[in-house]
């Protein structure tokens, strides 16, 4: 599913236009994007949990040349599925 199927299936689940499940879908990416950039945590109870995860600088190897790379510490987001997100999986 792409971001326009998605605007769809918002829109006919909600009884909003398309215009303004986009505008709420933009709201809430950004709003996700914004919290996980001040380095808060979003629990959203039935669905996940969004989070920060810091990798630490690791050696590794350029598998081109087989040379030993240093490869810089970095921030990841992280998304771990709630009890009843992952029950409907299974």
């Amino acid at each position: 599913m792409n971001k326009t199927e998605l605007i769809e299936k918002i829109a006919a689940g909600s009884g909003l236009t398309k215009t303004d499940a986009k505008k709420a879908l933009d709201a809430t990416v950004e709003a996700i994007k914004e919290t996980l950039i001040a380095g808060d945590k979003i629990a959203l109870v039935g669905f996940g949990t969004f989070s920060v995860n810091e990798r630490p600088a690791r050696e590794g190897i350029n598998p081109a040349t087989k040379e030993k790379i240093q490869i810089a510490a970095k921030k990841v987001a992280k998304f771990k599925a709630g009890a009843e997100l992952a029950d409907a999986l299974n």
